[in-house]
């Protein structure tokens, strides 16, 4: 059994009540807890430290609600789905997902560890991992199987009972969870029984300076006889309201409608029907069009399941094609997707267009494309079948 969090606020005495017992928290800088049963025989209670960082993973495996993702939203918690969770770059601490289908690498950390802030670069390092190398089947499988594995029940089942959802409200959560994995939306939560100020410093420049939502969470720690206090506070949080509240950098959800009226507001007539045609192309044949988020323009990001689960290409409104046949590559389907890919590379280049060696780079600009994009089509028609 664990003992409620104290109420959010300043300095000053603020109390909870477990049947017989009193809990009486001295907020200052420092945290003391003064405990009493009916008000009588007072006693202070220490800090207790963590001996083992397996310890804490174990104990938000347990009690996923001891993570405060409340500060972030009211009725927001967490379901831990994997312990342990192995990627390329190794074993995710906790790998956890909302009812909102957002994805989250946790991972704790105990002060006496040597600098607390590569931690930081190992959540990141993780959630690249998940994006880059994620087949969404495989990765559906595996925490399926963690479930079953700990509950007995599949992960639908058990989500509909965690967040009291219905079965649709659980296919469109894993569709969000599909894309999510597919676009690199994932976010991540440091949890350590003390966080310094040079993290807590880190933190906060990374959620002001990118797109990135990092978390940290300290996780006091104190025993009672048969009873576990723990008191979590969640830094980086502030950041990100402030940004929503503000309306800076505030990501726009697009829709199909949206991102042709914003092409034909960019393009000359000429150059929308060709971005037009490509992308209804795109809509007809794909299995999943992706809309990327952004705040200038619109993207899509059609996915040809029959050849890979990442995409080939990527159209942004304002015109710009970028072929990503390396990264399609690692999510090919078999050794006969692969050849298709690499002749759609080939049949490309010798159009005279780019082929971006990652993810981003080398997009081609309109003009470069629009007047070849009915051959543009046929290669791909060809290949996707």
């Amino acid at each position: 059994m664990s003992f409620p969090r104290p109420p959010a606020g300043g300095a000053g005495i603020q109390e909870r009540e477990v049947g017989t017992w009193k809990i009486i928290y001295l907020t200052d800088k420092y945290m003391s807890i003064i405990i009493s049963e009916n008000g009588k025989n007072a006693r202070k209670i220490d800090k207790t430290d963590f001996e083992k960082e397996g310890y804490l993973q174990n104990y938000i495996h347990q009690n996923p609600e001891s993570i405060p993702v409340y500060e972030i939203e009211g009725d927001k918690k967490l379901f831990v789905v994997a312990r342990e969770f192995s990627t390329e770059s190794g074993l995710i601490d906790a790998l956890a997902i909302d009812r909102d289908g957002d994805i989250y690498v946790v991972e704790t950390k105990l002060y006496k560890n040597p600098d607390k802030r590569i931690v930081v670069a190992q959540a990141l390092d993780y959630g690249a991992s998940l994006w880059r190398h994620s087949d969404f089947n495989e990765f559906i499988t595996n925490v399926n199987n963690e479930i079953n594995k700990k509950f007995s029940v599949s992960f639908e089942e058990k989500t509909k009972e965690f967040f009291g959802m219905d079965d649709e409200q659980v296919v469109l959560m894993i569709e969000t969870i599909k894309r999510n994995l597919q676009l690199g939306n994932i976010k991540f939560v440091i949890l350590m029984d003390s966080i310094e100020d040079r993290l807590k410093d880190l933190i906060v420049y990374i959620n002001q300076n990118s797109q990135f939502d990092i978390y940290a969470v300290q996780m006091e720690y104190y025993k009672f006889e048969k009873y576990e206090i723990m008191i979590p506070k969640m830094f980086g949080v502030e950041v990100k309201k402030s940004l929503s509240s503000s309306g800076s950098r505030v990501m726009k959800l697009w829709t199909p409608e949206e991102f042709l009226l914003d092409a034909e507001n960019r393009l000359s007539a000429e150059q929308y029907k060709a971005v037009e045609k490509l992308f209804n192309f795109s809509k007809r044949n794909s299995d999943d069009l992706v809309l990327g988020k952004g705040q200038g323009k619109a993207t899509i990001n059609p996915i040809f399941s029959k050849i890979s689960e990442r995409k080939i290409y990527g159209l942004d409104s304002n015109g710009k094609l970028g072929f990503h046949i390396e990264w399609s590559l690692s999510g090919a389907k078999d050794d006969e997707a692969k050849n298709k890919l690499k002749l759609i590379s080939k049949k490309m280049a010798d159009l005279g267009l780019s082929i971006s060696e990652g993810e981003f780079r080398d997009k081609n600009e309109i003009d470069k494309w629009a007047g070849k994009v009915d051959e543009i089509i046929k290669i791909l028609d060809e290949m996707i079948k």
